[in-house]
């Protein structure tokens, strides 16, 4: 049985960046559940925000407190804002090289809530995938891919390591110190913009362990999403478009957003959500679409190569042609506890970064390219926090129970499905009491049901998702009760 320093579950940006700032000395394991590409990062198309200089931070701070509804812990964000500089630098000072004009200066854009054009992006639309591939370079540690994590071994306030199947085979791997950088909930939603493999399961476990969850009322959803595709995940849009000046327009071509709000298409996203899904439920049959015929053609295309290429996949010419576009399920604000180090309390040992964490940094409503930002400073923090801490001397106990045998039974998908179509309509965009406790009967019946250990996972966390909601009567932020 092997045992590591430091265990990292995920290889997306927060974990890899957290492998990168260990040292060779120390003895790492990165894991993930498919290939490592295969993970929310890699579909991120915005960009990453920096902090412009020392001046920008109050502005930056502020942005991000009104897109949170002030519902964020305020030294999270400023300690997020104020850290961008020297992370920024550091990654391009490793190599990581960000979209630059003809005379070599990075290019900045704005998007929806920002006060000034401050994010950086690489390969036109396709930040994540530049900056996962940089990552996954510099990676100096063990990467072991095909591995689900199904169970934390916990005991008396301490993680001792996972129970996980590697290549399908129940297998325990211990470390001193495991950190969670396992993402979202994005595969719990009927209409998501989720890597597949993004599902829920260690928050689920963490419900499990009596590890509190934070905020899991606040889901974000991305409001210009192409879903008529068959795969689970939907096609996201980039904000950036709009923030460069693409509209949203119903049938007839009328920009109909400035009648919910006069900020129009560059309102926050949960504002523009809610304002198209209000619209196609008032006028029935009708699309909404996003406009880009504004655009220079050969600007558009190599601003937005990966876009332009995706859909001319399926027939659509831009900057010519319209899209339809619907919003769907797109990041997890809430997620599980952690103080501004990525520490779990009252847990020796356990660490959470990334989407999977909730710091507090996006309170009721994640500013646009908050994300990867977020990823790599509390990855950097919670290293940090690991390499001084003092070393302790323990025995590792014995762990029997083991659910390696019983992860799926046969009518899981079914549930599965079932789930996710309860989540969309019932715990999706708008909300009500009706729907929540109506979605809470039906968690708990599948919950009594015969049921494989993943889909249990996944109905602990819905359940935390719908109780949150059920907690909050009020409106806020994401969190919209009708």
């Amino acid at each position: 049985m092997k045992k590591y320093d430091v265990l990292i579950i995920g290889a997306g940006i927060a974990g890899l960046y957290a492998a990168m700032n260990l040292p060779s000395s120390k003895k790492v394991l990165v894991v993930c559940k498919d290939v490592p590409w295969e993970c929310n990062s890699f579909y991120a198309q915005g960009g990453m925000v920096t902090a412009l200089d020392e001046a920008d931070i109050p502005l930056h701070v502020q942005d991000t407190m009104v897109a949170g509804s002030f519902h964020n812990n305020p030294k999270a964000v400023e300690i997020m804002s104020r850290t961008s500089i020297e992370t920024t630098e550091n990654i391009i000072s490793m190599g990581m090289e960000f979209d630059k004009d003809s005379a070599g200066n990075i290019l900045y854009t704005k998007e929806a809530a920002h006060s000034s054009k401050r994010i950086i992006h690489a390969g036109g639309d396709a930040t994540g995938r530049y900056m996962h591939y940089f990552m996954m370079v510099q990676n100096k540690h063990n990467l072991q891919r095909n591995t689900l994590v199904y169970d934390l071994l916990i005991q008396n306030g301490r993680c001792y390591g996972v129970k996980a199947t590697v290549n399908y085979k129940p297998t325990t791997i211990l470390a001193d110190n495991v950190i969670i950088a396992s993402g979202g909930v994005g595969s719990l939603y009927q209409f998501n913009t989720n890597s597949r493999t993004i599902s829920a399961d260690i928050h689920g476990i963490c419900v499990e362990k009596g590890i509190e969850l934070a905020d899991m009322e606040m889901m974000q959803f991305h409001p210009t999403v192409f879903v008529k595709t068959p795969y689970a995940r939907k096609l996201l849009l980039t904000e950036a478009l709009r923030g460069e000046g693409a509209h949203i327009v119903n049938d007839r071509g009328e920009r109909f957003l400035f009648d919910y709000d006069s900020r129009g298409e560059l309102a926050s996203r949960d504002i523009v959500s809610r304002a198209i899904f209000d619209y196609k439920r008032k006028h029935k049959g009708e699309e909404v679409y996003l406009d880009f015929s504004m655009f220079d053609k050969k600007l558009f295309q190599k601003r937005f190569p990966n876009i332009t290429q995706t859909f001319n996949a399926l027939g659509y010419y831009f900057p010519q042609d319209k899209v339809p576009v619907s919003p769907a399920f797109h990041y997890a604000v809430g997620g599980i506890k952690s103080d501004i180090n990525g520490k779990i309390e009252g847990m020796q040992g356990l660490f959470v970064i990334g989407e999977a964490a909730s710091t507090g940094v996006h309170g009721a409503n994640r500013l646009a390219s908050n994300s990867l930002l977020e990823g790599v400073v509390f990855a950097k923090r919670t290293v940090n926090f690991i390499l001084n801490q003092t070393e302790q001397v323990y025995t590792v106990p014995n762990f029997d129970k083991d659910y390696g045998n019983i992860l799926h039974k046969e009518n899981d998908k079914s549930y599965k499905q079932k789930l996710r179509k309860i989540m969309w309509d019932d715990i999706g965009i708008i909300r009500t009491k009706e729907g929540l406790h109506k979605a809470k009967n039906l968690i708990y019946d599948m919950k009594n049901r015969k049921i494989g250990r993943l889909l249990e996972l996944r109905l602990n966390t819905a359940s935390a998702i719908v109780e949150a909601a059920l907690a909050r009567s009020d409106s806020l932020g994401t969190h919209y009760i009708e």
